[in-house]
């Protein structure tokens, strides 16, 4: 994130540095009219690229971080998933378990047999 702020800063000082330039030097040209807009014009075209150059850089760097954050989403999601399984096994593992347990304490009462004070404890 701090590369992106650092380029929007770098691409608002260049903008505003070379209108700037181009003013003083307007303003300060010793030039007629007509040399005047040619020079405005031939610094159009100049900025025009600049910026043109400036917004394909600015393009690819938004693209790439796209792939990569899609990645990081990828990774984070297969991750979950994995995560999610061992749990949802574990806990059928301790379901199993738990069934065992309560059978074994209820299977006695249903035969009339009385519990055993070992298997009402644990």
């Amino acid at each position: 994130m701090s590369d992106r702020d650092d380029f929007g800063a770098f691409l608002i000082g260049f903008t505003v540095g070379g209108l700037a330039g181009a003013v003083v030097a307007l303003l300060f040209a010793p030039q007629s009219g007509t040399e005047t807009r040619t020079l405005i014009k031939e610094k159009a075209i100049e900025l025009k690229d600049v910026a043109g150059v400036k917004i394909e850089d600015a393009y690819a760097k938004a693209e790439a971080a796209a792939i990569q954050a899609r990645t990081s989403f990828d990774e984070l999601a297969k991750a979950t998933k994995e995560h999610s399984a061992d749990i949802v096994k574990s806990t059928q593992v301790l379901i199993e378990e738990q069934r065992e347990k309560v059978s074994q304490v209820v299977a006695p009462k249903k035969k009339g047999k009385p519990e055993a004070p070992e298997a009402a404890e644990g």
